[in-house]
This record gives structure tokens, sequence and C-alpha cells, in this order.
């Protein structure tokens, strides 16, 4: 798994170049962030399963066809799977924050999963306003938590909304 700094200097690196006055404030960025990024993760890690529940339940009472028979998530079966992978893109979502880098999700969630639930017949756009809700959710929570600048929370999450979507024409 890649974070920010192994990223900044890989790309450096292949271009055969030093650290300049850009990388170097980058990396500087990146370590100014860090408290909070680490903190964000464990608000997110001791509040997953809330953070999920709550997610799930505003997802189906903005969504309520979803849950209804024929509706994606009828049955407690794909009930349950949906709320599992709510909690999958949750866990990734707090790697990439605390490594200050997407790459983890392009590699563990993102490739393939368009293919599969389009295989499965699963409706990205439903997931795409899930992972939103989550991100509110964890937004708030970081938010009061006591952490004052909470931008750096949606880089995760609007980078696997925005790849869901671009796919899902």
């Amino acid at each position: 798994m890649r974070d920010a700094i192994t990223n900044l200097i890989k790309n450096y690196d292949v271009t055969g170049r030093y650290l300049d006055r850009n990388a170097i404030d980058e990396l500087k960025s990146y370590f100014e962030s860090g408290t909070g990024r680490l903190a964000a993760a464990g608000v997110i890690n001791a509040n997953a399963a809330s953070i999920v529940k709550q997610a799930g339940r505003q997802l189906f009472d903005d969504q309520p066809e979803l849950i209804r028979p024929g509706g994606n998530a009828y049955t407690t079966r794909r009930y349950a799977a949906c709320l599992r992978d709510m909690d999958y893109y949750l866990r990734y979502a707090s790697y990439a924050l605390v490594a200050g880098d997407t790459h983890v999700l392009d590699e563990r969630v993102l490739q393939g999963l368009r293919e599969t639930y389009n295989s499965l017949g699963v409706p990205i756009g439903p997931t795409v306003m899930g992972i939103q809700i989550m991100k509110g959710i964890v937004k708030e929570q970081v938010a009061a938590a006591g952490i004052q600048d909470t931008g750096f929370v949606d880089q995760p999450f609007d980078h696997m909304t925005r790849e869901l979507s671009e796919q899902d024409i």
C-alpha cells in the first residue's frame, strides 16, 4: 500500500528530479494534517458499526424502493450484504485517510467492483449515495471530536464516488 510520501517520491524518482518546493510543501501539508487524519481514523474505528447503521437507515429512508419486494436490498441476505459493503467502503476510506492517498482504494476496492456489481445487477447510484451519506456522518463525528478542519475527510469518499460514477454511464 502506498501513502502520500512514497507516491510523491516515486513520481519524482521516475522523472529523475530532486524534490522541489512543491514537493516539500506537499510533504509539509501531509505531516501537518497527520494528527487530524489519525484522529479521524480513530473516530471511524470507534464508531464504524453505528456509522454504517445510520447511513443504511438514511439511504433506505431516502430510497425505500431498495428494500421493497424486487429492490436490490430486499430480503435479509441482500440487506445485510449492502451494509457489509458499506462497512467495507468505510474501512478502506479510513486506510486512505491515514495514508493521505487514495491508491489503496483503487487497488483494493475499485478495481473490479463495477464489473462485479454490474454482473450481479447491483445499481451503482444507491452505492454512491451511501458512500456520500457516510462521508457526511464521518465529518460530523470528526468535527464533534474537536477537529476543526474536516476537509481532508472528503478525499477518500469523493474519490470512490467519482470513480464509481464515471463508470456508471
